[in-house]
């Protein structure tokens, strides 16, 4: 028997297989799409609204709720902390104080603020100034304590994307949620807008901006870091009109490098409201201990320091 002849037989032994019913099945694919409504929007409608709504907001008022957690799968356990009450200043174009209050007796529990490269933080239960730089140097065994306001800033607004710096790029991709009638879960077409930046020593993907196709508002932004990784994924929820801006009222911040969770809860907002330079000024209290975040060890405050501002 000659070796085309085999391979004939062998092709025929094939071909009938699918016949007999015994190796083979076929099946529907079950893929569960929305039937939700969508809108479509182009890349440069998309940059449209990012910039636009950027431009509308020049400071930023408000009183909040905090809720806080750390740890993940690097720790193999979360902690989930008190919810508590705090304040938000923010002023363009890197400015953000934040204040958190104790339970109950409303002192507060923290301080913080950032110029938009350097940072304090007061915590008052441990009697410890913190100043350091906007990017982690010495990360912390404690992940709250790599807690800088920049994420703060960065995760609350939707920065403009700047044409000379910055390359927009349109991505079609799908989210997985919850059907409000089925209640299975199933796929939604999004819009991601990419930005790619440009810096010294090259370009990266700085963000990825999700927009909900059913009424075109921005749900999700995650920051990358120079590297390629994720460093902040913030996610919006429930938008509302404040004064004529939709701006959502919950804002749900991770950080899975340092695995740590902040939620933000807005109570009461003021958009563009005059901040002066002295809402963000934060002074080492006497007797507090300075702790570098930048350097190997704390050194001690001196008693010369003037009280934090009210």
């Amino acid at each position: 028997m000659n070796a085309g002849f085999k391979y004939r037989v062998l092709f025929a032994v094939l071909l009938a297989l699918p016949l007999t019913g015994c190796l083979f099945r076929s099946h529907r694919a079950q893929v569960l799409l929305s039937n939700a409504p969508l809108k479509t929007a182009t890349l440069e409608q998309l940059v449209n609204i990012i910039n636009t709504e950027a431009s509308k907001i020049h400071t930023l008022s408000a009183t909040v709720n905090i809720a806080a957690s750390s740890g993940g799968s690097k720790k193999g356990k979360i902690t989930e902390f008190k919810e508590i009450k705090g304040y938000i200043l923010v002023r363009q174009p890197s400015t953000l104080r934040m204040i958190g209050l104790m339970p109950i007796v409303r002192n507060r529990a923290f301080d913080m603020v950032s110029d938009g490269s350097t940072f304090k933080l007061w915590i008052p239960a441990k009697n410890k100034f913190y100043v350091g730089s906007n990017d982690v140097v010495r990360p912390s065994q404690n992940p709250l304590e790599n807690l800088r306001p920049q994420h703060i800033y960065d995760a609350l607004l939707l920065h403009a994307i700047d044409p000379s710096h910055d390359i927009a790029v349109l991505e079609q991709a799908n989210r997985t949620i919850q059907d409000s009638k089925t209640k299975k879960q199933v796929l939604e077409p999004v819009y991601n807008v990419d930005v790619i930046t440009r810096a010294e020593n090259g370009w990266y993907l700085s963000r990825k901006i999700t927009f909900n196709r059913i009424d075109l508002m921005p749900i999700r932004q995650r920051v990358y870091d120079r590297n390629g990784y994720l460093a902040t994924d913030a996610t919006y929820y429930d938008f509302k009109d404040y004064s004529g801006l939709m701006f959502p009222s919950t804002i749900r911040i991770w950080r899975p490098q340092e695995e740590y969770s902040v939620t933000i809860m807005i109570e009461k907002l003021t958009i563009n409201q005059s901040l002066n330079d002295e809402q963000f000024a934060l002074n080492q209290p006497p007797g507090s201990q300075l702790v570098q975040l930048d350097s190997a060890t704390p050194t001690a405050a001196s008693n010369s320091g003037s009280s934090p501002p009210r």
